[in-house]
C-alpha cells in the first residue's frame, strides 16, 4: 500500500511539498480551510509575488536558534527554485536588494505549484477544517469537518497568524501543543507602526509621503523607504525594523541617510545661507515633512545665516537622529509574517520532523523562523518543504 501523507495547509510550503512527494509516488492529500489554494501567494508583492531573493543567507532570518535554517537553505537554494520557475517559463524581474517578482501575476507561481501537484495526482480537500488529530501506532487520524482522514505521515504547513482575513488560524500551534511540542510566543512581524497622539496628529498631513531613510535601534539598522500613513509609519524600512522592535522601545530615523555633515549638508547651507531653514531644507526633503517638524518644535523658523557652526550641527543632528517611540504595531491584520512559532529545538533541521513524534513534520512559517522583507519568507517555505520531502523520500 502507498504511504498516505496528509499536508495541512495549501500555501507556499504545503503546495511545494505536496508536488515533490506526489511525483515520488506517495498518496498525498492537502487539507485547507479556504476556497482556493495559495491565497497568501496571490496577495504578496502587490499581486506580483516576491518569490525569492538573489542574496539569501541565515542572517536574513529571525529565530531563537539562528542556525536552524542553514541546512535547509543550503540544500534547496534560490537558484534551485529559479530553475523550476524557468522550467515553467514564468517571466520575472529583479527589483532593488535582489528581490525577484513575477512580470505578470502571482497567479503564475500558484499555477506552477498546482501543476506540479497535478503531476503527482495530489488530492485537494478545500473548505475543510481540521478539528482534531490523534496518533496511533505512529500513524494518525485527522478528524475534519468533511470526515476522518487516516494518514501515515502528517505535514503541518499552516503558516502563521498574519493576514487573518485570508483565513489564517492557530491550528498549527494547537497541533504542536497537542503533541507536547513547545511553541515560541508569536507576534506580528514586518508590520507598520502606529503612533501616540499628539505626534500622530502632527504627522497626519504627511499621509502618502515617502522618502529614503535609515531606521535603526540599538541592534540593527535598515536603509530603505519610509511611508507616512494616516495611522503612523510604514514602508520597507519600518516593516524591516518592526521585526526587531520591542514594545516601548524608541527607533531612530535618519531622514538624510546619504548626507554627511561636513560635506553635502554644510555645502547646502552655505549655498542657501540667505534662505529660511524651511526653504533651504525643502530642496532635499518633502516640504510637508519640514512643516510638520517645525510644528513639533524640532526645527527653528529662522534663516540659515543666523545659525552658527554649533547650531548647524544641531540642525543636522535633529534631521539625522529623529527619535520616535511607536505606540505599537498594526498587528496581524497587516503583518506580512508571524514571529515565533513551533520551537526549532523540537524539530530536526535536516528533516523538519518533530523529535518527540515520529512521522509528524512542520514546514514554512508555522516554525519559529521568520525572514526579512524581500522574498526571504517564500524561500524558507521552498527550502523547508524540500528538506521535509527529501527526508521522507530518502
Amino acid at each position: 500500500m502507498q504511504t498516505r501523507i496528509t499536508i495541512i495547509g495549501a500555501g507556499a510550503a504545503g503546495l511545494f511539498c505536496a508536488g515533490l512527494l506526489g511525483q515520488k509516488g506517495y498518496e498525498v492529500t492537502i487539507v485547507d480551510n479556504g476556497k482556493k489554494v495559495g491565497r497568501k501567494i496571490l496577495m504578496s508583492g502587490g499581486g506580483k509575488c516576491n518569490f525569492t531573493n538573489l542574496d539569501i543567507s541565515s542572517g536574513n532570518y529571525l529565530s531563537q536558534n539562528p542556525h536552524f535554517c542553514k541546512s535547509a537553505l543550503k540544500r534547496f537554494t534560490q537558484w534551485d527554485f529559479l530553475q523550476l520557475v524557468n522550467q515553467h517559463n514564468i517571466a520575472y524581474h529583479e527589483k532593488g536588494h535582489g528581490q525577484l517578482f513575477c512580470d505578470n501575476s502571482a497567479q503564475d507561481i500558484v499555477d506552477m505549484l498546482v501543476n506540479e501537484c497535478q503531476k503527482g495526482t495530489v488530492k485537494f480537500k478545500l473548505q475543510t477544517q481540521v478539528e482534531n488529530i490523534e496518533s496511533y501506532n505512529q500513524q494518525f487520524k485527522l478528524y475534519t469537518s468533511q470526515g476522518v482522514i487516516d494518514s501515515d505521515k502528517v505535514i503541518v504547513a499552516t503558516g502563521g497568524l498574519s493576514m487573518p482575513a485570508l483565513g489564517m488560524t492557530s491550528i498549527g500551534y494547537k497541533i504542536a501543543e497537542k503533541f507536547s511540542i513547545p511553541v515560541v510566543p508569536v507576534k506580528a512581524g514586518l508590520v507598520p507602526f502606529t503612533l501616540h497622539k499628539p505626534l500622530l496628529d502632527f504627522l497626519a498631513t504627511l499621509s502618502g509621503v515617502a522618502l529614503p531613510v535609515e531606521v535603526s535601534n540599538t541592534r540593527i539598522s535598515f536603509k530603505e523607504n519610509l511611508l507616512f500613513t494616516h495611522r503612523g509609519l510604514s514602508g520597507p524600512a519600518i516593516l524591516q525594523i518592526s521585526s526587531y522592535w520591542q514594545a516601548g522601545e524608541p527607533i531612530n530615523i535618519n531622514l538624510l541617510p546619504d548626507f554627511q555633515f561636513d560635506s553635502q549638508f554644510q555645502q547646502l547651507l552655505e549655498k542657501n545661507r540667505n534662505q529660511t531653514i524651511k526653504n533651504c531644507l525643502a530642496q532635499i526633503l518633502p516640504k510637508r515633512l519640514i512643516e510638520a517638524l517645525m510644528q513639533l518644535n524640532l526645527l527653528a523658523d529662522t534663516t540659515v545665516k543666523q545659525l552658527n557652526h554649533k547650531q548647524q550641527q544641531q540642525l543636522y543632528n535633529t534631521i539625522t537622529q529623529w527619535t520616535v517611540v511607536p505606540n505599537g504595531t498594526e498587528g496581524y491584520r497587516t503583518a506580512e509574517v508571524t514571529l515565533g512559532g513551533v520551537s526549532t529545538e523540537a524539530l530536526s533541521s535536516k528533516t523538519m520532523q518533530a523529535k518527540a513524534q515520529s512521522n509528524l513534520y512542520f514546514i514554512g512559517e508555522v516554525i519559529d523562523v521568520a525572514g526579512w522583507l524581500g522574498g526571504y519568507n517564500f524561500q524558507w517555505a521552498w527550502s523547508s518543504a524540500f528538506a521535509c520531502a527529501e527526508a521522507i523520500t530518502a
